[in-house]
């Protein structure tokens, strides 16, 4: 993997882009075809997801000896708090209070995603994984961009509603200055990032498992 942190993190992002599969429930929420109870279930798995992520980007944070790779994990960590107060909003939009995400049975195919991304936590390089989360969240954001049209669109959701969707759609870009700077320090340092596109592989299947299993409950 070569190139300038740009030109890095662009492959990336078109590895990504490019790997294939249809995300389903994205395309029946755009159409208003999608049960709220999908979506209701969609932010109960998010609930879960965040919990997890939380950690494991304070793990990372803790991990990275680059100074920018810490604060661009500690960001995303801080990030967490604000989506885990968001989601709880939109699970009650779709008719479920705390107790009902408390009492929601997670779908294994939901929640394979939170725990690759746990694992490369644990095992992965901080910088390989930093370039492979930036490019599943380019990813995410164009999806949570087109939730947020469908549900004001389809479902009469207000801002408040979609807020969870709007967090990821329009992303602080403070966070994409500290990744290109944290590549750039590793470059220097002798960083090539070998498992990045393996990486990036495994964590858009996860991604797209995510959405196509909550479609399949639909």
């Amino acid at each position: 993997m070569t190139g300038s942190a740009g030109e890095r993190l662009a492959a990336a992002q078109r590895q990504f882009d490019e790997a294939g599969g249809e995300n389903r429930l994205i395309r029946l929420i755009e159409t208003g075809t999608a049960p709220l109870e999908v979506v209701g279930a969609l932010a109960a798995e998010q609930h879960r997801v965040i919990t997890s992520d939380w950690r494991a980007f304070l793990t990372l944070a803790a991990r990275a000896e680059e100074p920018n790779a810490r604060q661009f994990y500690s960001g995303l960590a801080s990030g967490e708090a604000i989506a885990l107060e968001r989601v709880a909003v939109l699970a009650r939009h779709c008719g479920m209070d705390a107790e009902a995400v408390r009492a929601y049975q997670t779908q294994p195919g939901c929640q394979s995603y939170p725990s690759y991304v746990a694992s490369l936590a644990l095992n992965g390089d901080p910088l390989d994984v930093l370039v492979t989360l930036v490019a599943g969240f380019g990813g995410w954001g164009g999806y949570c961009a087109t939730a947020s049209r469908g549900l004001r669109e389809h479902y009469g959701f207000d801002d408040e509603g979609c807020g969870f969707f709007d967090l990821f759609a329009d992303p602080d870009p403070s966070g994409a200055l500290l990744a290109e700077a944290a590549i750039d320090a590793g470059v220097a340092a002798g960083w090539t990032g070998e498992a990045v596109a393996d990486q990036v592989r495994l964590l858009q299947h996860y991604e797209h498992q995510f959405w196509n299993t909550l479609a399949d409950l639909a």
